[in-house]
């Protein structure tokens, strides 16, 4: 993210020995396959020049020669440094400890900061540590509290001391594993500070891209940390293994954070506003999780509210609740091995792809994968195997009800839990809804409803009936009879035309398909895509017309497009030919022009039309971009159909021009499918993205005008039809 300017100001570094920790504290997390403790992990504090890397003394050698200390009669803040083995390495680290901390015997929670794009450790660079250093230090020192300010540095994308990419999560990243990382730091305060070691006294938090790690670490830990926050945090970096990264945005995986508060902070003149508010909206929608918002009139991409925000960790602290393993969770990772909840999963994906579990319990679970989140196909492996946590009864025999979601065919098998009381389990990447049945876990269990689309939402036209795919299963081990199943919405823009349906009976690992018995209808305005949610209840009645106690209650939302969807000026197919198209490219502090730009792409003939087997990109003209400047150039599109002929083969993610975040231009390459007949009529959605530089100089947020201009963003949509030649 954009950086402020900087001021040199003396920096005095205070070195110290090691101490012995006042416990015996073990820290151990086995996480993507690497068990982690505190005894191997545990830093050895020194200043000895000879441990640290070439880049790392290299910067040290450019970093501005400062003096800074916290306030008089607050806190005090120490400069420390411990040995990774990630970054084979010395490594820096801020902690801020209580006014009082070595005359008392107290354990302390903890929160890690995680700082924003050139910054380091000290917290410096943004304020010239004029705010935020001194916030931290005022807050310490009235609560019982340590604060650890973590260091992104990764040598190999900085200038110097400050000016750089942190946390290595570019595209050509992987290198270095930031959370590995993160276990060491979190071992090494725990070994060497007085804390409280259980996932509620845990927590992170941090300023643009420091805000974007804190929901992804706490997103990949829900073990270790117990709530997170993320002032106008970046929306969108790379995580993974080298060679096989994935784009990972936090408004895709909302509902890992079911069991972590979490906290988002705005600043009203912040650049990237648009996007902190998509991210507010995906949180806000999900009722499964506790999330508070806050905006604070500012006039620029800030770490506003940050005692408030503390205080909101300190309420986290307080709730035991915390501490207890859910018996019900959803994770997702784009790493082929992890571990989760006590869970580990391994799998032989070569390329970039997510690994999803959900609504796992002792019960069973859904495992998923996709080439690309949030809505890419499934990716490809021979073997997905999962070791369950220890919740069953060791040389026990279970029941597994497999159902393909592929094919729609439940098969089942036998399974003896080892000693440990874990089931181990190999599938594949297809996707499969898994239950169990034996000891220790009820017969009866609720129906399920099964996914709507292969996508990551319905995406439906408005104006006319429509039926909804839904289909339920059984996965338990006792017959559900008499089920009453009903659709509803609170929506005003969704009227159902036709909404319950009932069943009889659905026997054990039986799948049924609901389709024809529900109609609705969805009213739509102009712009983009409208988000309505539908709510869908299945009770099995009893003799006395009372639910029982085997009941489904869940939800699923339907993006409705727009109504009147225009057609396109012109489309352009790239089936393997090369066209030159006039793009938009943004200007500073906006305005722009339009910029020749040449492109090869697409699989095929090169004749310009989609013929079955081939690949291809889909490319339009637009009238008027969101820019004022923006008239008449081309753009890739996303392409959205639900014709069975068409099967999206590749996300393009490219720099949106000039933008100052990392947030991609995402767009199709669809293939074909060589056995559609000719004359076929596709029907598809297409989805051009543009952009503007918004600068109102004049306007003022809080008392100061706007530093820098908003980076806006618009979907235009519009209707394609074409036959098949």
């Amino acid at each position: 993210m954009g950086s402020m300017d900087r001021r040199n100001v003396r920096r005095n570094f205070l070195w110290r020995k090691a101490r012995a920790s006042c416990a015996a504290v073990v820290f151990a997390c086995c996480f993507s396959g690497v068990v982690f403790h505190a005894a191997t992990l545990r830093a050895q504090i020194s200043s000895s020049e000879k441990n640290k890397t070439a880049g790392d003394v290299d910067a040290q050698r450019t970093s501005p020669d400062t003096v800074l200390h916290c306030p008089a009669g607050t806190a005090e803040f120490r400069d420390e440094t411990f040995d990774s083995k990630v970054f084979g390495g010395l490594r820096h680290y801020r902690i801020f400890l209580p006014t009082n901390y070595d005359a008392v015997s107290t354990r302390y929670p903890v929160i890690y900061y995680l700082h924003g794009h050139s910054d380091r450790y000290t917290l410096e660079d943004y304020d010239h540590g004029e705010d935020t250093v001194p916030k931290i230090c005022r807050f310490v020192a009235t609560h019982a509290v340590i604060v650890v300010g973590v260091d992104g540095y990764v040598a190999r994308d900085y200038t110097g001391f400050y000016g750089g990419d942190p946390y290595d999560v570019r595209r050509p990243g992987g290198d270095i594993d930031f959370g590995k990382y993160f276990l060491e730091q979190v071992a090494t305060i725990d070994a060497n500070y007085r804390t409280l070691i259980s996932r509620r006294y845990r927590a992170t938090s941090g300023l643009s891209m420091g805000g974007f790690m804190s929901l992804y670490l706490s997103a990949r830990y829900p073990q270790i940390i117990g709530s997170c926050s993320a002032f106008n945090p970046g929306p969108e970096f790379y995580v993974g293994e080298k060679g096989r990264r994935s784009l990972w945005r936090p408004k895709d995986y909302v509902l890992g954070f079911q069991h972590t508060p979490v906290r988002l902070v705005r600043a009203s003149g912040d650049y990237i506003s648009q996007y902190t508010e998509e991210t507010r909206a995906a949180f806000a929608a999900t009722p499964s999780v506790d999330f508070e918002f806050r905006q604070d009139e500012y006039d620029r991409h800030w770490a506003t509210s940050i005692a408030e925000t503390f205080e909101f960790h300190m309420r986290a602290f307080a709730d035991p609740a915390l501490d207890t393993t859910p018996t019900r969770w959803n994770y997702a990772s784009a790493f082929d091995h992890f571990n989760a909840w006590g869970y580990h999963v391994q799998a032989d994906i070569a390329g970039p792809a997510m690994i999803y579990l959900q609504h796992v319990s002792q019960a069973g679970m859904r495992i998923t994968t996709r080439q690309w989140a949030p809505d890419g196909p499934s990716a490809v492996c021979t073997q997905l195997n999962v070791t369950t946590a220890d919740l069953y009864r060791g040389g026990a025999t279970y029941k597994v009800y497999d159902l393909g979601l592929k094919n729609d065919r439940t098969t089942t098998k036998d399974l003896v839990a080892d000693s440990q009381g874990r089931l181990h389990l190999t599938t594949d990447c297809s996707g499969h809804e898994l239950s169990f049945s034996g000891d220790r876990i009820d017969a009866k269990q609720p129906a399920i409803l099964l996914p709507v689309t292969t996508h990551d939402h319905l995406r439906l036209m408005p104006g006319k009936p429509l039926t909804l795919p839904i289909r339920i299963w059984n996965p338990g081990a006792a017959v559900l009879k008499n089920l009453h199943v009903e659709l509803s919405s609170d929506y005003p823009t969704v009227q159902i035309l036709r909404g319950t349906a009932d069943v009889p009976e659905l026997k054990s690992g039986q799948m049924l398909d609901l389709t024809s018995n529900f109609l609705v209808q969805f009213t739509a305005g102009d712009g983009d895509f409208a988000r309505t949610r539908l709510y869908l209840n299945a009770s099995s009645m009893a003799s006395t017309n009372k639910p029982e106690s085997a009941d489904l209650h869940t939800y699923f939302d339907v993006l409705v497009a727009p109504s009147n969807l225009a057609p396109p000026i012109a489309v352009a197919i790239l089936d393997g030919r090369t066209k030159t198209f006039p793009a938009f490219y943004q200007g500073v502090h906006g305005g722009g022009t339009s910029v020749p730009r040449k492109v090869t792409e697409g699989k095929g003939n090169g004749n310009g039309e989609l013929e079955p087997g081939e690949q291809a990109t889909i490319w339009l003209q637009v009238a008027q971009g969101l820019d004022p400047f923006d008239k008449g150039n081309w753009c890739r599109a996303k392409v959205y159909t639900d014709s069975p002929w068409i099967t999206e083969t590749a996300d393009l993610q490219q720099d949106k021009g000039r933008e100052w975040t990392s947030a991609q231009n995402r767009t199709s390459v669809i293939e074909l499918n060589p056995a559609t007949p000719k004359g076929t009529e596709v029907h598809a959605i297409l989805d051009c993205e543009t952009y503007s530089y918004t600068f109102t100089p004049d306007v003022r947020y809080g008392t100061q005008p706007l530093y820098q201009p908003y980076q806006l963003h618009r979907h235009q949509l519009y209707l394609w039809t074409w036959k098949v030649p």
